[in-house]
């Protein structure tokens, strides 16, 4: 049964910040104690077999929008189900964090010297994201998370389970065609996901996240209106 649409939008709103929240401790507060420290290069003899496909950009920056609308649809499912896919989210970004911080890593990224508007909107790219906090792939497990949140749901419309995992394994062969990632990197962000979704299944651990998303927007509720319990 979906909820009523005040208490979901509010619902979503909280917990999309939620998971931003953890996504700039893990990623960008990492970064304030692992500047000066030894970076790992994860590359393997694989990776340099992949080509370089700098108009594969468009996927590694479209999924962003692809997230907004899973996290959205996702938010509006049965409670159990939306409180399990937050929180894995949530889950995952603090193990990213742990990773950031004890295995610190980079990767050697390719000269972009042409004229064209991929090679721009790659230089681009690498202008705003220093190649560091690669293990695992933020990108990959959010992309990951999104499939395993409607996946096995008869209510949810095959199409829409079929467009998660293709949008996900585009995300993941996207993030080593514009040398983001290695492969390492997009395995460990997929094993996370599942891991982080298997340990969410346990009720009281989605639980603490339920609670905590509960509180914030009964405190939130007074804002927009009558409370969510209203009719």
């Amino acid at each position: 049964m979906f909820r009523r649409k005040k208490e979901e939008m509010l619902y979503f709103w909280v917990s999309l910040g939620l998971v931003l929240l953890a996504n700039l401790i893990s990623f960008q507060g990492s970064r304030l104690f692992t500047r000066n420290l030894f970076h790992h290069d994860l590359t393997l003899p694989a990776d340099t077999a992949i080509p370089f496909l700098p108009w594969t950009i468009v996927i590694y920056f479209g999924c962003f929008a692809v997230w907004f609308l899973f996290y959205r649809f996702i938010a509006g499912l049965p409670r159990e189900r939306a409180d399990r896919f937050f929180c894995s989210n949530v889950l995952g970004k603090a193990v990213c964090l742990l990773f950031f911080l004890f295995l610190p890593t980079t990767m050697a990224r390719p000269d972009v010297s042409g004229t064209s508007f991929w090679e721009f909107a790659m230089r681009f790219l690498y202008s705003i994201d220093t190649p560091d906090n690669l293990f695992p792939s933020i990108h990959c497990l959010n992309s990951w998370l999104c499939w395993a949140g409607v996946r096995g749901n008869r209510d949810v419309p095959l199409r829409i389970r079929a467009a998660a995992l293709f949008m996900a394994l585009l995300v993941c062969v996207s993030t080593l065609t514009v040398r983001q990632h290695v492969i390492a990197d997009v395995i460990a962000g997929i094993v996370l996901a599942e891991i982080a979704y298997l340990l969410t299944g346990i009720p009281a651990v989605r639980s603490v996240y339920g609670r905590l998303a509960d509180r914030i927007v009964r405190l939130l509720a007074p804002l927009f209106g009558r409370g969510t319990g209203d009719p």
